[in-house]
């Protein structure tokens, strides 16, 4: 288990590295400080960005973190277990390495979206798809060791954190099926010249209803970290384990059937249904205000109980010299104007205001890059001492903390920066222009160059935390360090049997999607405009 965990943790983190370089030559160019050498796009920069950060970091840091979670509160991974796992794994590995040497190529410029009709070569859609299959043999694997837990204690609550971990993976698993269908059904012939055109509307309807749970499948493992491991490192108790599960229920019923409010400008979609979708949309916030009272009633119940007075000095009793806390923590505060701003997204009258600009950027840096990317980090500094058997030393503590604080700083500026120039017109996903020295154009100039500074501390950052990463791996102190399980409170509620009811929670989550796409999809094959050819510009 400890193996497999770390190699899901190391392509991660090489993942994480080009990937940063990638964004760091992005806001250089966008600022016209350097200019990328002949042959190297700033689009190709830019989907190498996406792709490494957004889907290969993400994806194979989760994996490896539920696989060691599941494994610490379940038992010993079986050896059938191990096989799906190191499966999955080689499948998701070809798929990375394919997919970048493509993206090197210029053969795959068409962004980590890549929206039809901009067309990769086919292997780059076949890199796609190995990921995905990969990721499915994972997640089988994780159910398989839940439910051979199951089968030995019949009657029992399973542990919070293997509950949380199989909700997150069939998420995952119900999400991916729409890019599943649009890779192997329409991009895949498409690109190898089998089919001349391609249903534009369609592919896109399909990438978002994958898209937006793609948010939420980086979200939930935030939250396990939130939920379960926090709790045990202030020295708490879980608040209640009823209120974690049934969050994680919503999350996975509610945050499906809501990717056209990623579309509400887009033609070919009838308002009924944007609308529709778009309230699917906020009931999602519930879920997440949920998470939010559980983990600051931990927080306070916890300080309380060693001592702590008076309306807020709670939060002094907190260890914000432990980095295993402080940089979740930021995660969380970041939280609060990301979670604001992807309300703003999703309502219909605001989001023309801030439809393709910068804003939708920033708010993306502000709740995945910053309070995901954060936890992760937070998770990372006991989880990879914890798989090697190497203690995490005051000195690398240190360093976690200083990290912490230069990422959260970065971010305020670049994120910061792309909300206020978003606001003021400055379009996303461009190159550097003046626009011909256009006079508004001008005023996005001071934006971008805050961009460039938060974005030169962001790599400093990354850097710090892979030194910290090589160090705890290979070089700390030999030794034991705690994977931190909270147990729940003495005084919580006892939790229903019904949240493992498993049909019932597929089907109506089914219901739900059947409903909110089967008949827009209809419309779009009965009444779809000619299809595209493809188009490659770079």
């Amino acid at each position: 288990m400890r193996r497999l965990s770390l190699a899901h943790l190391w392509v991660s983190f090489i993942a994480l590295f080009f990937g940063a370089i990638a964004g760091l030559l992005q806001v250089l160019v966008k600022k016209g400080v350097l200019h990328l050498p002949n042959g190297i796009g700033y689009y190709q920069v830019l989907t190498a960005h996406g792709v490494l950060l957004g889907l290969v970091f993400t994806t194979f840091f989760i994996i490896g973190f539920l696989i060691s979670g599941v494994g610490r509160t379940t038992g010993e991974l079986s050896a059938s277990v191990l096989r799906y796992g190191w499966i999955g794994f080689v499948l998701m590995t070809l798929g990375t390495v394919l997919g970048t040497i493509m993206i090197l190529l210029n053969q795959a410029t068409v962004l980590y979206t890549f929206y039809a009709p901009l067309q990769a070569s086919p292997w780059f859609y076949i890199a796609l798809a190995l990921i995905v299959v990969g990721s499915w043999c994972s997640g089988l694997a994780i159910a398989a060791q839940y439910w051979k837990w199951r089968k030995e204690n019949k009657g029992k609550i399973s542990p919070l954190f293997s509950f949380m971990a199989v909700v997150t993976m069939l998420l995952w698993f119900v999400a991916t099926l729409g890019v599943a269908i649009t890779v192997l059904f329409q991009f895949i012939p498409w690109s190898f010249g089998w089919v001349e055109t391609i249903n534009v509307l369609l592919s896109r309807t399909l990438f978002w209803y994958f898209g937006h749970p793609l948010v939420y499948f980086w979200l939930m493992p935030t939250y396990i970290c939130w939920y379960v491991v926090i709790p045990k490192i202030i020295g708490g108790k879980i608040f209640s384990d009823a209120l974690a599960r049934l969050a994680f229920i919503l999350l996975f019923i509610l945050s499906i059937p809501v990717g056209f409010h990623h579309q509400l400008l887009e033609s070919g979609v009838s308002p009924g249904w944007k609308f529709f979708q778009v309230i699917l949309t906020f009931a999602v916030v519930v879920p997440s205000l949920m998470t939010a009272f559980s983990i600051f009633a931990t927080f306070e119940i916890s300080s309380r109980a060693q001592g702590a007075g008076g309306r807020l000095s709670w939060l002094k009793n907190l260890p914000w010299g432990d980095a295993r806390f402080f940089a979740p923590m930021m995660g969380m505060l970041f939280f609060i104007p990301a979670g604001a701003g992807g309300i703003i997204n999703a309502s219909f009258q605001l989001n023309q205001v801030v439809h393709n600009t910068l804003w939708v950027t920033g708010h993306f840096h502000l709740s995945v890059a910053t309070s995901v990317a954060l936890t992760f980090f937070g998770v990372a500094y006991w989880l990879v001492p914890h798989l090697s058997g190497r203690q995490r030393t005051k000195e690398l503590n240190r360093l976690g903390i200083i990290q912490t604080i230069l990422w959260a700083v970065g971010m305020t500026f670049m994120s910061g920066a792309m909300h206020a120039s978003g606001l003021f017109g400055a379009p996303r996903r461009t190159d550097y222009t003046t626009y011909f020295d256009h006079p508004v154009a001008a005023g996005w100039i001071p934006y971008q160059t805050a961009m460039a500074i938060g974005g030169a501390l962001l790599f400093i950052a990354i850097l710090i935390f892979l030194y910290v990463m090589i160090r705890l791996a290979f070089f700390a102190p030999k030794g034991v360090e705690e994977y931190p399980i909270g147990e729940v409170g003495e005084g919580a509620e006892k939790t229903p049997a019904i949240f493992e009811n498993w049909k019932l929670w597929i089907a109506i989550s089914a219901v739900l999607i059947v409903i909110a796409y089967s008949i827009p999809i209809f419309e779009m094959l009965q009444h779809a405009p000619p299809g595209s050819p493809g188009y490659k510009f770079w």
